[in-house]
């Protein structure tokens, strides 16, 4: 059996450290609108340190649990991530706002399953690789491969049926990404990425919406007071930011100019009240959080806690670039939050899980 050792605190450091940013920067960005909207500075603020507060205590719990443990129940995970994407989909239970159905209404918050079922595939995903790995069925298509992709697109429908085609092709990434560490043939995975793309692609240019996103994307300016207004903002407060930054709370496109900045956007403000020295630290954490995430995925004796480890901190590092990637105009505007940093319940909730379940796996790692 692995000898225990001491845990990477690194890790927990880096996503202490970016979530106390968040908490400061949803205060900054957002007081304003909060009490334009609701008659309360704080609203957001509040409710953001409540979700950090219960994200921490579930840290915590993840921390003292061994992780192989989850692998006796990785099958359940899967059941109960497509069981709680079901029911979203339901009228009466999910929760629809701007006719999108990705919430479920607990009456207190809103709960999104799709933020668990990033967790709960890595951790499905982990263990039957595991399991394929050491039957020595990894390269059997019909036994190694098909079932994995049969259960991954399976989610991927439900997603995108909220619909949340962003989300989908994200936790997709992931788990291509763990297709490809396992040792899974590449050949299967070209293939596969050959015959999804016409899917996605139609499933983009016959949408309105997402159809104007890529072409803001291409030319922002071409309908600057439409689709590409928000990206415009997010430009302008990139260059207010200058080298050193404008100042805490000294923001002026938070000030109804760039929408809804304490969410997908609020590294823009970032940039903006803290400027490129800020910006820089943000991603120096990100970057320490992603080497010491992989440096444990990388030594950990067992198969399942290198596959998770490596999922874990790819997941929080490829959302991490794809939302400071958006804000930056490099991609298509979507709404995937900054981890640890943007205003989301659900998300950092288990985005601090991930991060307990990872400081674990260090416990293990040589």
């Amino acid at each position: 059996m692995p000898v225990k050792r001491q845990a990477d605190y690194w890790i927990v450091a880096c996503a202490m450290t970016l979530l106390i940013i968040g908490i400061v920067m949803i205060y900054s960005s957002s007081a304003v609108i909060a009490a334009e909207r609701y008659g309360d500075p704080y609203y957001f603020l509040k409710r953001q340190a409540i979700w950090a507060v219960v994200g921490m205590a579930s840290m915590v719990v993840a921390m003292r649990v061994d992780y192989r443990s989850l692998n006796r129940y990785s099958y359940l995970f899967y059941a109960l991530a497509v069981l709680a994407l079901i029911a979203v989909l339901i009228p009466g239970i999910g929760h629809s706002v701007n006719g999108a159905r990705r919430w479920i209404s607990l009456g207190f918050a809103t709960f999104q399953p799709s933020e668990f079922a990033k967790l709960a595939l890595m951790i499905f995903f982990a263990g039957l690789l595991a399991k394929k790995s050491a039957e020595g069925k990894l390269d059997d298509f019909q036994f190694g491969y098909a079932p994995n992709i049969a259960a991954l697109g399976f989610v991927f429908f439900l997603i995108q049926f909220q619909p949340d085609l962003g989300t989908a092709i994200m936790i997709s990434l992931v788990i291509f990404f763990m297709f490809i560490v396992a040792g899974i043939r590449m050949s299967y995975i070209v293939v596969t990425a050959l015959l999804a793309s016409p899917l996605i692609l139609v499933s983009i240019f016959t949408v309105a919406y997402r159809k104007k996103r890529i072409l803001s994307f291409l030319n922002p300016w071409e309908d600057y007071s439409d689709s590409g207004y928000q990206i415009i903002q997010s430009f302008v407060a990139l260059s207010n930011g200058g080298l050193s930054g404008a100042g805490l709370g000294a923001s002026q496109q938070k000030l109804f100019y760039l929408p809804e900045p304490h969410t997908d956007f609020i590294f823009s403000i970032i940039s903006e009240e803290m400027g490129f020295l800020g910006a820089i630290i943000v991603l120096l954490l990100f970057m320490i959080f992603t080497w010491r995430g992989f440096r444990v995925g990388l030594k950990v004796h067992d198969k399942f806690g290198s596959l998770l480890a490596l999922g874990i901190t790819f997941a929080i590092s490829a959302q991490a670039i794809v939302n400071i990637a958006v804000t930056l105009g490099m991609l298509p505007t979507k709404g995937l939050p900054l981890p640890f940093i943007s205003l989301g319940g659900s998300a950092l909730v288990m985005w601090m899980v991930s991060v307990g379940v990872l400081t674990n796996i260090s416990e293990h790692a040589a």
